[in-house]
């Protein structure tokens, strides 16, 4: 981990377009801005871990579910009825 020290309005820069700028300190709080592309996704760890837990959640499947889901599809395929030709 690189550790800098910076004072009220310095600037540390990360690659050529993010810049972070401390804007205020009281007490134990150091308030930052934040400068980056609009593609540039900025969160609190916490809240991007939430997100990244959500999405982890969201993706996975149990066995359970794709059991089911297949003998559902095999149920639906026995009790379709056959297709009519037309001539």
């Amino acid at each position: 981990m690189l550790v800098l020290s910076r004072q009220l309005d310095e600037t540390i820069m990360i690659g050529a377009q993010i810049e972070v700028t401390v804007v205020d300190v009281r007490g134990d709080k150091v308030r930052l801005g934040i400068n980056a592309p609009r593609n540039v996704q900025v969160h609190r760890k916490e809240v991007f871990e939430a997100i990244r837990n959500e999405n982890t959640q969201s993706i996975s499947v149990q066995m359970d579910d794709l059991e089911a889901a297949d003998e559902n599809l095999r149920t639906m395929r026995r009790h379709k009825p056959p297709r009519s030709q037309s001539t």
